[in-house]
């Protein structure tokens, strides 16, 4: 059973704001479950985050709910949520807003 509450059920969100930051966006998706985790990789060189995340629910609940939703707006941008198809391989080192 302690397997299971490890599981997390992730989107992919694309076509975010730059003026979005990983606070407002980890925000908004927890209305739909809670949110384990949001990871916003950052340009190194410019600094400004790269416009796509993934959010880790820690239910499947969360994630249909927020996929049955249609559409998301955020500071007036649609997004692109996906469920997310592969595990995330991206560096901790360059994400944002990571908690549990």
């Amino acid at each position: 059973m302690a397997a299971s509450s490890k599981k997390t059920f992730e989107l992919f969100v694309s076509r975010i704001p730059w003026t979005v930051a990983g606070k407002e966006t980890r925000e908004y998706f927890a209305q739909f479950g809670t949110v384990r985790k949001c990871l916003l990789p950052f340009d190194k060189e410019t600094g400004f985050h790269r416009g796509f995340c993934w959010i880790g629910f820690t239910t499947e609940e969360g994630l249909n709910n927020a996929l049955q939703k249609d559409p998301h707006i955020l500071e007036g941008a649609k997004l692109q949520v996906q469920r997310n198809r592969r595990a995330f391989s991206g560096q901790r080192s360059n994400t944002s807003t990571e908690h549990d």
